[in-house]
């Protein structure tokens, strides 16, 4: 139990192989093209597709969610293929709108994935807030996810979830150690709103990994949308500027291409 394999599809998917599990994060499958209305004004346009195709990467057994309300966490492909998934965990709102046999979590509550011949594996949610002071009304609940199993040597698999960098992010750093951390990006920003934030930008980040300390952070959720105003290009920039100690644990995962963590 101590590889796992990561293999990152496009914007916020990325399946998580380990120890016979298949997870599945917020599932992104629409094609290029397609135009989301988040709320409020807010639209967007995919960009570009996933790097693999969803029938590539059954069976899963299971999805984690970290907010089910907005498509570029959840398109209609994604959404299709959830029936698919052995279980699907979420916030406590988006169980219940999703229904079934949904585990729906709020921060730092707890779910176990257990099957037999496998290590269970513990999923621990995370605060995160989708943007500025008192918009919880507007963009609603989201976790990250935590994973914790036997035989982990260096600390947990976290993923932050779609979320500004804020006190209760912060927390992580006080509450676990991590290993790898699969960290929302993109600085997400619409017109509408102007220079409010709905996601980290690499310099969030790198304030956040310098708490954290991971052995390994891997940016997931910068390209493939519109509203991503932040790509690989600027995330690169930033961190060329930041101390070699924090830099030195980012690491890319390119698209479609499985790489393997010890």
């Amino acid at each position: 139990m101590t590889d796992v394999r990561l293999t990152h599809i496009g914007g916020p998917t990325v399946l998580i192989e380990v120890g016979g599990w298949r997870l599945l994060t917020d599932p992104t499958f629409d094609p290029p093209g397609k135009r989301y209305f988040f709320g409020w004004g807010t639209v967007s346009r995919k960009l570009s597709g996933p790097a693999r195709a969803v029938e590539d990467l059954l069976p899963i057994d299971a999805v984690l969610l970290s907010h089910d309300h907005h498509g570029d966490n959840l398109d209609p492909a994604g959404r299709a293929m959830l029936p698919s998934a052995g279980v699907v965990v979420t916030t406590v709102p988006g169980a219940k709108r999703l229904g079934g046999a949904t585990r729906g979590l709020a921060p730092w509550q707890t779910t176990r994935l257990e099957a037999e011949g496998r290590v269970p594996i513990e999923i621990t949610a995370t605060p995160c807030r989708h943007g500025p002071p008192l918009s919880h009304p507007i963009v609603g609940d989201v976790i990250g996810f935590a994973l914790a199993w036997e035989g982990q040597e260096h600390g947990v698999l976290w993923i932050s979830g779609d979320t500004v960098l804020y006190d209760g992010v912060r927390e992580v750093a006080d509450r676990l150690e991590v290993d790898t951390a699969l960290l929302h990006m993109g600085g997400v920003q619409f017109p509408v709103t102007g220079p409010l934030r709905y996601t980290m930008t690499a310099k969030d980040a790198v304030e956040l990994m310098g708490l954290i300390e991971p052995r390994t952070a891997i940016p997931i959720h910068y390209e493939g949308w519109k509203h991503f105003r932040q790509g690989r290009p600027a995330i690169e920039r930033e961190l060329a500027a930041a101390p070699t100690d924090v830099s030195d644990r980012f690491r890319w995962v390119e698209l479609g291409e499985p790489v393997t963590l010890s």
